[in-house]
């Protein structure tokens, strides 16, 4: 039956194309060397039976909201990549779970079999790759459409809002940032920059993105591009490596060398400098502005320890990275009612190490990498919202991990915006002393 599936996905369209892979890698180029800024976020673990057009629509809704922030906090572009249209599998930490005293294999993410504990579920099924197939393709003509057709036009800007965002303290710092995008339209439109003449105000560029871990799968949808006659695995625009699949010897790296795409890794604690310069011989050879992302996820109390031989390898080295911080992956705990969680404090507190590593480097932190949702879920605990560990049983939805909801990714994007603001300060100062 793989056999079968994966013949039948070959002659598959390709999801995605060689052309808009090469964009990303040029905008990627220019967060590399600090001229643009990475948002990278979306879900867990996408589902086959929660999947609907609200849901693809307000976690985009909130990717555009957080990119607005950050924009103004950074003063540069923002890329806008979504774990979105292919973010099916999932490694696991054991090969089975146990619950009152049943063993059953884990769930490895609804591309290989399901959610439910049962004998039934848990069988891995090739057949689902066609779904997960069907199910991507779908979310990224919604996504296009919204991109391309007038949704992301910045006039807009105020239509964004959640409805359980409407009363928060993060709405009302949006809409004074929406207030003042309006009167920057209005000055631009008064000089003859409408939307018409200048196309970048009515749409903007989105990306696709997945842990690249299923290999029939990603085999099965790499094409050769017609222009250049390189491989691009198709089913996403980039494609990561975690933090359990990096080995240089094995597969998924293998694979992924061969592909154009823009690659990202994972680089947890247990990382070691000379492993990941090797990473960077392997699938970054050539050593293009663009082309690698290492995705730092470290855990806030490590990130600060851990991080700093890898940032200086690379920049003893010479190598063309860009640093992207994951501060979800590192911060998962279990409650004491049986919850997986993350910490919004925690969270901030690795992005904070993060940039703090940076700056005491002399180098560039590029962007960040979230879970989260458009949702009003109670995932993650924390933030203004001041969810607890008791308010999780509320609306605790996802498949695998905790994600932040909407109104906690916003706050986070106002945090972050303002150091970046802060850091910008700091160097204008630094630059004006100097002279």
């Amino acid at each position: 039956m793989l056999a079968a599936t994966e013949k039948t996905l070959r002659a598959m369209p390709p999801l995605v194309f060689a052309g808009e892979a090469r964009n990303l890698r040029r905008h990627l180029a220019e967060v590399c060397e600090g001229r643009a800024f990475l948002l990278q976020g979306g879900d867990c673990a996408e589902s086959f039976a929660d999947f609907t057009a609200d849901g693809i629509r307000d976690t985009f809704r909130v990717l555009l909201q957080m990119a607005v922030v950050l924009t103004f906090g950074a003063s540069c572009p923002v890329v806008k990549v979504g774990r979105m249209a292919g973010q099916f599998a999932k490694p696991r930490s054991a090969p089975t779970e146990t619950i009152d005293g049943v063993e059953l294999p884990s769930y490895r993410g609804d591309i290989v079999n399901g959610p439910d504990f049962t004998e039934a579920a848990r069988v891995p099924d090739p057949q689902r790759m066609v779904q997960g197939y069907n199910q991507a393709a779908a979310t990224l003509n919604l996504l296009r459409a919204f991109a391309q057709g007038g949704y992301a036009d910045l006039h807009k800007v105020h239509q964004w809002t959640l409805g359980f965002l409407a009363d928060s303290p993060e709405a009302a710092r949006y809409e004074e940032l929406a207030n003042r995008i309006g009167e920057s339209l209005g000055f631009m439109e008064a000089c003859g920059l409408t939307a018409d003449k200048v196309p970048q105000l009515r749409e903007t560029a989105f990306y696709t993105s997945h842990e690249c871990l299923l290999l029939p799968y990603e085999q099965a949808l790499t094409r050769v591009d017609s222009t250049s006659g390189k491989w691009y695995d198709c089913s996403a625009h980039m494609l990561w490596i975690g933090d359990r699949t990096r080995n240089p010897d094995e597969a998924h790296v293998e694979f992924l060398s061969g592909v154009e795409n823009p690659l990202g890794v994972k680089a947890g604690p247990s990382m070691d400098p000379d492993d990941l310069l090797r990473l960077c011989d392997v699938l970054n050879p050539n050593n293009e502005p663009g082309r690698l992302t290492v995705i730092v996820r470290m855990g806030h109390d490590k990130v600060q320890e851990k991080m700093p031989a890898l940032v200086r390898a690379i920049k003893n080295e010479g190598r063309k990275v860009v640093w992207a911080c994951d501060p979800m992956h590192g911060n998962t705990v279990k409650t004491s009612n049986g919850y997986k969680t993350r910490s919004f404090d925690k969270i901030l507190e690795e992005v904070r190490g993060f940039y703090a590593v940076h700056r005491m480097e002399g180098t560039h932190g590029g962007g960040v990498h979230f879970e989260m949702t458009g949702q009003d879920v109670t995932e993650c605990i924390g933030g203004a919202q001041a969810i607890t560990e008791a308010g999780l049983a509320d609306r605790y939805d996802t498949l695998c991990d905790p994600r932040l909801n909407g109104r906690q990714a916003l706050e986070l994007a106002f945090l972050i915006a303002e150091a970046l603001k802060e850091e910008r300060a700091q160097q204008q100062a630094a630059a004006t002393a100097a002279q």
